[in-house]
């Protein structure tokens, strides 16, 4: 018996595009690497500057994940948990604005204070495309694992009703 749905069209992201993400990404990754690397001041300075783009970019991504999750929860009419939204959001508001107070307390040069926080800007906007990137590909893989799978127990079932009985 045939389905009346239409095929499934895994859309997937071009080579060039994952290319230019991914190279997106690793010059944000140097440029925050080498302001940080030559940030004057104090070594706690730049500690704390550490800690506070690390902090930014892994909550990019738990946020990313996050808000897809829901919305696919949301799809399946799946409820979701009130205070998981409440630690990502929060985490990441706390993660971007203690890094910017970081940033702004600084005794630094003006100059070198608007280079930090362009790169940062630019690695936590790199960072949700990644994201968005891998994630895309992850439900394209799965996707075409479904219908491969589907296709391969229906040839499998045709074939068993098509060999005689004995």
């Amino acid at each position: 018996m045939a389905s009346n749905r239409p095929p499934l069209i895994g859309m997937r992201d071009t080579r060039a595009w994952q290319v230019q993400v991914w190279a997106s990404f690793g010059v944000a990754v140097f440029l925050c690497a080498t302001g940080l690397a030559y940030l004057p001041g104090q070594a706690l300075d730049r500690a704390f500057m550490v800690m506070g783009y690390v902090f930014c970019l892994s909550t990019v991504f738990v946020l990313s994940k996050a808000v897809r999750d829901s919305h696919q929860a949301t799809l399946a009419g799946v409820p979701e948990t009130p205070m998981w939204r409440l630690v990502v959001w929060g985490g990441f508001a706390v993660a971007m604005g203690l890094t910017g107070w970081g940033l702004l307390r600084m005794e630094i040069n003006d100059t070198y204070r608007a280079y930090l926080g362009v790169s940062w800007l630019y690695l936590v906007t790199s960072a949700f495309t990644l994201a968005k990137t891998l994630r895309d590909r992850h439900e394209a893989d799965l996707a075409e694992a479904h219908v491969m799978g589907r296709q391969q127990a229906l040839a499998e079932r045709v074939a068993a009703t098509a060999q005689p009985a004995a």
